[in-house]
């Protein structure tokens, strides 16, 4: 599939394959994963089995994280936008849409992820004509936390997630 969702300052994109060399930077780097469960990847083959996976959603389920484009310059600066989340149970769901980012230290503090994350936001409810969309942060992620605020998504509440042995934050967005 092919997607290009342009913003005042990104391009949001389809994640290709010509993709990994970004994807490692920004999945290598521990700071990035500080509050993504500590597992930075260690390989390339790791990034590139991750794109091969966010390309294979695509096809599956009609959705997936987008590469975000910073237009000024054309450089990769992270991922970013919706997927529909069916790998595991979370906070009591099985299936559930959710907006996310994921961005290269360097861009950070740039207003990106909200930017990013509103324009997710208006695909989900404009395109996909989605009732709910979700969003997660570990807690004590105050950055993300503020970023899904601003996105519009509300605070609902902390839960515990077993599998990754992590406390969590779950907001929600509705389509009115």
């Amino acid at each position: 599939m092919t997607y290009h969702i342009e913003t005042e300052r990104l391009i949001l994109r389809e994640m290709r394959i010509t993709d990994v060399d970004g994807m490692f930077e920004l999945d290598s780097n521990p700071i990035v994963h500080k509050y993504l469960g500590k597992k930075p990847v260690k390989t390339a083959e790791e990034s590139r089995k991750m794109v091969e996976d966010v390309i294979k959603q695509y096809e599956e389920r009609g959705i997936g994280r987008w590469v975000a484009i910073e237009k000024y310059t054309g450089d990769f600066i992270g991922r970013s936008g919706l997927r529909l989340n069916t790998e595991y149970n979370m906070n009591g769901f099985d299936a559930y849409y959710d907006v996310g980012y994921r961005l290269i230290p360097k861009y950070w503090g740039k207003g990106y992820a909200t930017e990013s994350g509103k324009a997710s936001i208006e695909y989900a409810f404009n395109v996909m004509n989605l009732p709910v969309v979700y969003g997660i942060t570990e807690v004590g992620n105050e950055a993300s936390h503020n970023a899904l605020l601003k996105i519009g998504l509300k605070y609902v509440e902390d839960f515990y997630f077993e599998k990754e042995q992590m406390n969590l934050r779950w907001y929600k967005i509705e389509n009115k």
